[in-house]
């Protein structure tokens, strides 16, 4: 992927830094927009993220650029010891630490403000390490995975749920219109960064997928790499261990 993707091109910030800033700006209106943009869909795909996480029975769960938290929220069901939230954008854990509140998890979920590419957590930590719609908004994405690597305990497993393109006639030609002029447009109506909904198509859109990222994940050091496609490819779920 290439890495000079940023939200705001104008600005010297790094990448990182502007991530973050962008996801503090949205943070307030992101989980209903989300569930429009993404017509409710993603509630399945990361079920069955959870699904795949509970095969390992782990006792401790990292979420990394976790957001409001709707992904650890679901992992509690699997009862583990402890679960961290881990993102960049305080604005977004804000969000996610009421949620988490109000559904009385808070001694199940931590939530920490966190680099991906400089986790705060000793070596071989983890049982099960997920992320959902982060990976593309890493800085350096082969320093991160070598992180979350670090952190994972030897036997443990690695779930990605990350956009991907369809590559079959017509949900090809369907998800460019969509992701180039439906999500920017809806985007830009509700949210008061009018660049961020443009990002994070572009960034979907260049996002190394299928095999492509299987090999990424295999030259990080991880092991049984393997994707899956879901919704006619518009997203992917990845499993590896360690």
């Amino acid at each position: 992927m290439d890495k000079q993707i940023k939200p705001y091109k104008d600005s010297e910030l790094g990448k990182k830094e502007q991530v973050a800033q962008m996801f503090d700006t949205i943070s307030k209106n992101y989980d209903g927009l989300n569930r429009v943009i993404s017509l409710g869909i993603d509630v399945s795909w990361r079920k069955k993220v959870v699904k795949l996480v509970s095969e390992n029975n782990p006792k401790q769960i990292l979420d990394i650029a976790t957001g409001t938290g709707d992904l650890a929220m679901m992992m509690a069901q699997l009862n583990p010891d402890k679960i961290i939230g881990l993102d960049i954008s305080a604005g977004m854990l804000e969000v996610g630490k009421e949620k988490i509140n109000k559904a009385n998890l808070s001694d199940k979920i931590e939530m920490v403000v966190g680099d991906s590419e400089n986790i705060p957590f000793e070596n071989n930590t983890f049982d099960a390490i997920t992320v959902s719609f982060g990976v593309r908004n890493f800085e350096n994405l082969d320093k991160g995975l070598q992180e979350i690597h670090r952190v994972l305990k030897p036997g443990g497993k690695f779930v990605v749920l990350e956009t991907s393109n369809p590559t079959k006639f017509p949900f090809k030609q369907g998800y460019k219109l969509y992701t180039n002029i439906f999500l920017p447009i809806v985007g830009k109506l509700f949210s008061k960064d009018k660049v961020a909904y443009s990002y994070l198509s572009e960034s979907a859109n260049s996002f190394p997928f299928g095999e492509a990222f299987n090999n990424i994940l295999t030259k990080n050091g991880f092991k049984n790499a393997s994707s899956l496609p879901v919704t006619f490819g518009v997203a992917s779920i990845y499993t590896s261990t360690k």
